[in-house]
């Protein structure tokens, strides 16, 4: 069985305060995209995980798949699988990929064996992954809060408009985005800005990660302002980097200044829940 699990973007990202486990609290709009990775379960003798396209750190048995398989077989008698990860959405890119491969993991091996596990059961197995997994379950856009997952409905309907994704090849890990973020609350609530026209965002809707990374890595300020000055009705860093995204009302010409870095476009209405 195949299943392609896709990225997210950050429409607006507000770090409120830091929890006492040391995680911290967050408001965001999580809206999947369809840059997406290969993931294949096929029946095996003994359980095996492999992948190719990008190179992947770490050794494969602290791979999210790997640990979402282990989750569902410490509750249930699974058989052996190969689990086969080909690997396109960059890593430390801001994007959600590990988190979505995890999350489809779970997804297809409920299918593949009928666990009968219900969207909120499989989002309890996917929390303790990683911050973003549950997300990837209902796969549409959320209005995120606490760690990012916990879910309320969001009225948000971005259709017609086309998205431009830049990944510079720069690799930003999660400790060194929060190291120097200084959490505080919003006057106004996200949700409530995600509410006005897009053409207003730039103004209100904000990701916090860009006022310290930007200084630290000028490069995602310039992807931002050509971006914008590409046409973009609305740009931004997406979770805490480096991906930049512009949101277009039309289809867009890719500047000839990312011409190196990983890029992918679509429109928004590319991803449904799988």
């Amino acid at each position: 069985m195949l299943t392609f699990p896709n990225a997210k973007i950050n429409l607006g990202l507000r770090i409120t305060e830091k929890r006492p486990d040391g995680f911290h609290n967050l408001q965001s709009c999580f809206f999947p995209v369809g840059w997406s990775d290969v993931l294949e379960v096929i029946p095996a003798d003994s359980f095996r995980f492999s992948s190719s396209g990008l190179p992947i750190p770490g050794d494969a048995g602290s791979n999210l798949c790997v640990r979402a398989y282990e989750r569902l077989r410490a509750d249930f008698d699974l058989p052996p699988v190969q689990l086969h990860l080909h690997k396109n959405v960059p890593i430390g890119a801001g994007l959600g990929g590990g988190s979505a491969d995890a999350a489809f993991t779970l997804k297809l091996l409920n299918e593949r064996f009928a666990l009968g596990l219900s969207t909120a059961t499989l989002e309890d197995y996917a929390r303790p992954l990683g911050s973003d997994c549950a997300f990837f379950i209902q796969n549409r856009p959320m209005y995120c809060t606490e760690k990012g997952d916990v879910f309320d409905e969001i009225a948000l309907d971005l259709t017609g408009y086309h998205l431009l994704l830049v990944y510079p090849n720069l690799a930003i890990s999660t400790a060194e985005a929060y190291a120097s973020i200084r959490p505080h609350q919003p006057e106004v609530p996200l949700n409530q800005l995600l509410r006005a026209p897009v053409d207003t965002w730039r103004s209100t809707v904000h990701n916090d990660f860009e006022d310290s990374l930007f200084p630290a890595y000028p490069l995602l300020a310039a992807i931002k302002q050509q971006l914008y000055e590409a046409g973009a009705v609305y740009a931004s860093m997406s979770g805490s980097g480096s991906t930049v995204y512009g949101i277009f009302d039309a289809p867009v010409a890719c500047p000839n200044q990312f011409a190196d870095y990983s890029v992918w476009q679509g429109n928004c209405s590319t991803v449904t829940a799988r």
